[in-house]
């Protein structure tokens, strides 16, 4: 992945996320990119946020939270206009279903490794906005050719507040989640976890029913076809698969067709209601005898005001998308249940450019990005040929640390030929390598490893995250290594090893490094003992 500038939007949760900033930073440096950090500090603030670090160029934009951070931080980007930011997540949140659609570990320092081991895709997004309202006094009469007109009047002079959250890149939902998320303490949520939303659940379900609902196609100047009409416990529009992070409520949906899937799990007799219930609750698919599914690009969606909706797992209000006069009024009728709401849902192909790691199998994705990757390639090949006289970046920041004795004794070893005419020096590098390493392994920093990953656009480049313990505190400080074709690899028994050894660590191993640290904790590797 081509990033230079790269902005971290953090939701803090108490502190929680900022707990392995420091790790995180230092994993991002070691990949050469220059990280800006910013914090949530209220409400809404993440989006503000976002769009304001893709409007100063951030190559990529990091959502360090939930899945409402990131749908926030989606919507800034989104919001932008001309945008050329990419988005990325470290999981850190109550629910990271996206993070489990495309294999991000939730440790956020292995979650930091798999982003710098990432590429850049082009997924949809899904797009929401209310189309009409009609009010409750006007669905208790007929409706004539004037109140067509009126209507209609009204809705193109409807304008929603700047707060509406208008994209969601893995689902919306109408119905149960929506009224359980309404009720979720953040506070609570931020404390106890999925526990806070299992005591919302308990308090929303009593006053759940089935609601009336028309779903059509949305055509352009004329009236779509009508998908589905009947009473529905909940709908779920899906422009990825996964349902509060375990059930495939949509389990067709690809994230680049262009299309978005719906499920409507239907109303019936209690003891069916009850059934539906309990799999959304326990994560389950619904049942096909009493679920609908369909797809389409364009869709309109008529259900009362009162039925809450959620986008990505964070419920949003009505108002925020309707103008202050027609909120009022709505208000004022004092009948959520028979005033109707038509949303508009359409989905927006290849409108985000989104981090994907490479170790993911894309099974999310319909279509191949091999054609994508040969672009790529050819670019890469165009400025490699251009740039071959640039020096390699280092992380250092400032001058290099003079050698020491013994760095220059071992670069004197390392640098003399394997054989000459006599064969002598082979003779004395197999004598002086074993006392080289001893040397590394009294004198080297000590690093407990962490985690590893290659560096994504530079071929045999490693980046190896861990801790060094200070001997006098006992204070373990995070780093990260960078390994490459440069670095001279040896084993214990003082043999050369390939730089694909690398991929051989595992946590918890100790590996033993010289090279020069940087303020961000970044190594760069110029002797490694594994």
């Amino acid at each position: 992945m081509d990033c230079k500038k790269a902005t971290l939007v953090i939701n803090p949760r108490t502190g929680e996320n900022v707990a392995k900033i420091t790790d995180v930073l230092a994993i991002l440096a070691a990949a050469g990119w220059k990280t800006g950090i910013t914090l949530k500090e209220y409400g809404g603030h993440t989006l503000k946020l976002a769009q304001q670090a893709s409007k100063d160029k951030s190559d990529l934009v990091i959502a360090y939270g939930g899945d409402g951070t990131l749908n926030q931080v989606v919507n800034g980007v989104m919001n932008t206009r001309k945008s050329q930011s990419a988005v990325g997540v470290i999981p850190g949140g109550t629910a990271n279903v996206w993070a489990g659609e495309i294999g991000i570990p939730v440790d956020p320092v292995k979650a930091a490794l798999s982003l710098v081991n990432s590429e850049v895709r082009k997924v949809d997004v899904g797009h929401v906005e209310v189309k009409n309202l009609t009010y409750a006094e006007d669905t208790a009469q007929d409706s004539s050719a004037a109140d067509k007109k009126s209507r209609k009047k009204k809705k193109s002079s409807s304008q929603g507040s700047s707060k509406a959250k208008h994209h969601f890149l893995l689902m919306a939902g109408l119905g149960i989640d929506a009224a359980i998320m309404q009720g979720v303490s953040k506070p609570l949520k931020y404390r106890i976890g999925p526990l806070a939303v299992g005591l919302s659940a308990a308090k929303a379900l009593p006053e759940q029913h089935a609601f009336p609902i028309e779903i059509r196609s949305a055509q352009a100047g004329r009236e779509g076809e009508v998908h589905w009409k009947g009473e529905a416990l909940q709908v779920v529009i899906g422009n990825t698969r996964r349902y509060a992070d375990i059930a495939e409520m949509t389990p067709n949906a690809y994230i680049d067709d262009g299309i978005l899937d719906v499920c409507v799990i239907t109303g019936g007799d209690p003891l069916n209601t009850m059934q539906q219930v309990a799999s959304l609750l326990l994560r389950r698919k619904p049942d096909n005898t009493t679920a609908e599914y369909f797809h389409d690009a364009h869709l309109e969606i008529t259900v009362p005001a009162s039925v809450p909706l959620q986008l990505d797992g964070s419920a949003v209000k009505l108002k925020d998308y309707i103008s202050k006069a027609d909120y009022t009024r709505l208000q004022q009728s004092g009948d959520r249940e028979h005033s109707m709401v038509t949303y508009r849902f359409d989905a927006m192909p290849h409108a985000l450019e989104i981090a994907v790691p490479q170790t993911y199998n894309y099974e999310l994705f319909e279509h191949t990005h091999e054609h994508e990757n040969a672009q790529q390639e050819d670019t890469g090949r165009e400025h490699e040929h251009v740039r071959a006289d640039v020096k390699p970046h280092s992380h250092n920041g400032g001058g290099e640390e003079s050698q020491t004795a013994q760095q220059e004794h071992a670069v004197a070893v390392e640098s003399r030929p394997e054989h000459d005419h006599n064969g002598s020096n082979s003779d004395d590098i197999k004598k002086e390598l074993p006392e080289l390493v001893d040397k590394l392994l009294e004198d080297g920093r000590k690093v407990t490893v962490v985690g590893k990953a290659p560096l994504a656009g530079k071929k045999g480049t490693y980046i190896i995250a861990g801790g060094v313990t200070k001997a006098s505190t006992g204070e373990t400080r995070p780093v990260a290594v960078v390994v490459n074709e440069k670095t001279t690899i040896y084993d214990h028994q003082g043999n050369k090893v390939s730089v694909q050894t690398v991929e051989e660590l595992l946590e918890g191993m100790i590996i033993v490094v010289e090279g020069d640290k940087s303020k961000r904790g970044v190594i760069e590797a110029e002797r490694l003992i594994v």
